[in-house]
C-alpha cells in the first residue's frame, strides 16, 4: 500500500509533547513576551519631560571630569595642581569636588532642619514618657511590697499579742489572779459570756492602744511579773536568768 499507516510505536510519535493544557501555556508566554517588548518600545519612543532631560544632562556633566576648558581647573593647573591630587600644600585636602545636592522639593530653606528637630523632640518626649511610666510602675511595685510587708508584720504582731494574752492568763491564774491587770491582758471571753460587758467596752483604755503598743506593754508585764518570754517560750527562774539567756525583748532580737 502507498499510504502506510502511522507507526504509533516510532520515536517521532513518542517524543511529541502531548501534555494537557500545554498550548494554552505557550500562548500565555508568548502574550507576556509580546507585552514586555511593547512596553520597551513605548519606553524608548516616549518623549522625556523637561525635568528628566535636565537630570540626565546634569548627571552626565557631574560624572565627567573637569577639563582644561574649565577656568577654575585651568587656574589650579597653573598653580601646580595635577588631576587626582588632593588639595592643600601638603595634600591633606579633598580629592573629589564637593557633591552637588539638588533641592527638588518646594519647602523653604531650613525646613528639613526644623523637621529633623521636631522629630528629635518627639522622640525625646516619647522616651521621657516611657521613663516616667517605668518609674511609676516601679513606685507602684515598691508601694505594693511595702503594704504587703506591713500587713504581714501586723498579722504577726496580732498573733504574738494573742499568744501573749493566752500566756498571761495562764500565768496569772497560776498565781491565783482572777482579774487581769487590764481587760485586754487576757483573751476576750466568748460572745455568750460577755453580753453584759458590751456597754463597758467603750470605756476600756486598752481600745485606744495599737496592736504594737499592746504587745510591747504586755510582753514587758510578762517579763517583769512572770519572767516569761513569748518568743523563747520559756519561764525563767528570775530576772537575772532572763536577762542572761533571753536574746531580747522584741521579735527582731529572736530572728
Amino acid at each position: 500500500m502507498e499510504d502506510e499507516e502511522e507507526d504509533y510505536m516510532s520515536d517521532s510519535f513518542i517524543k511529541q509533547d502531548v501534555r494537557p493544557g500545554l498550548p494554552m501555556v505557550r500562548r500565555m508566554k508568548e502574550a507576556i513576551q509580546k507585552e514586555e517588548k511593547q512596553k520597551e518600545a513605548n519606553e524608548k519612543n516616549r518623549q522625556k519631560s523637561i525635568k528628566e532631560e535636565e537630570k540626565e544632562r546634569r548627571d552626565l556633566v557631574l560624572k565627567s571630569a573637569l577639563g582644561n576648558d574649565n577656568k577654575g581647573f585651568a587656574l589650579l593647573q597653573k598653580m601646580g595642581y595635577k588631576s587626582g591630587q588632593a588639595l592643600g600644600k601638603s595634600g591633606e585636602g579633598i580629592v573629589e569636588p564637593i557633591p552637588l545636592n539638588i533641592k527638588t522639593g518646594r519647602s523653604g530653606l531650613g525646613h528639613e532642619e526644623l523637621k529633623k528637630r521636631k522629630a528629635e523632640e518627639k522622640l525625646e518626649n516619647y522616651r521621657q514618657k516611657l521613663h516616667m511610666k517605668k518609674q511609676a510602675n516601679e513606685q507602684a511595685a515598691d508601694q505594693f511590697r511595702i503594704r504587703f510587708k506591713t500587713k504581714q508584720e501586723e498579722r504577726k504582731m496580732e498573733g504574738d499579742l494573742r499568744k501573749s494574752q493566752r500566756a498571761c492568763q495562764q500565768l496569772d491564774m497560776q498565781k491565783d489572779i482572777d482579774v487581769p491587770k487590764e481587760t485586754w491582758y487576757w483573751l476576750e471571753p466568748e460572745e455568750e459570756d460577755k453580753k453584759d460587758e458590751e456597754d463597758q467596752e467603750d470605756e476600756c483604755t486598752g481600745s485606744d492602744l495599737s496592736v504594737s503598743e499592746k504587745l510591747h506593754i504586755l510582753t514587758a508585764y510578762l517579763r517583769e511579773q512572770h519572767f516569761y518570754c513569748i518568743w523563747c517560750g520559756t519561764t525563767y527562774e528570775d530576772s537575772e536568768d532572763l536577762s542572761s539567756n533571753c536574746p531580747g525583748d522584741s521579735a527582731a532580737d529572736h530572728d
